[in-house]
């Protein structure tokens, strides 16, 4: 047990602190706070923001099976991203390396500057995502993939 002095003072959260998978986890948890923004798009994925504050933004994305957003970056941005429902595939390029990463409800990953990834859904079922970009928004910068040199951007 401890005593807490009577001056002591709260100080209240701030989320641009808060680590941004943290952010996606307890977006992607409240349903009620995004339900009624959910739409899929048979021709391409859906994405809408949901909220934006300081420098945060939070966007869910409603992915129907075969949907991508092709190879891309994000700019000077941070973040990160997690699947609510449904399966998602990330694929990581790198100069001489691609990595797959396969993704189900609960699972996040994390992305900053010089991140060059694709996501898709891959799976038989519609997918939901809530993703959270800091410092530059929701930037995305094209690219294809040298076999030799890695990823080009466009």
């Amino acid at each position: 047990m401890f005593a807490v002095p009577d001056n002591t003072l709260a100080l209240t959260e701030k989320p641009v602190l808060r680590h941004p998978v943290r952010v996606a986890l307890e977006v992607a948890a409240d349903r009620e706070r995004w339900r009624h923004l959910l739409r899929y798009d048979p021709d391409e994925r859906f994405s809408t923001l949901v909220e934006a504050r300081d420098d945060e933004e939070i966007w869910l994305m409603g992915w129907l099976p075969g949907q991508r957003a092709d190879l891309h970056d994000h700019g000077r941005s941070t973040g990160a991203f997690t699947v609510v429902s449904g399966r998602l595939s990330e694929t990581v390029a790198r100069r001489g390396v691609t990595e797959v990463h396969a993704l189900s409800a609960g699972q996040s990953r994390v992305f900053g500057p010089g991140y060059v990834h694709e996501v898709r859904n891959d799976g038989p079922d519609p997918a939901i995502s809530v993703h959270v970009y800091r410092s530059g928004g929701r930037v995305m910068r094209s690219y294809h993939l040298d076999p030799v040199s890695g990823p080009i951007r466009d």
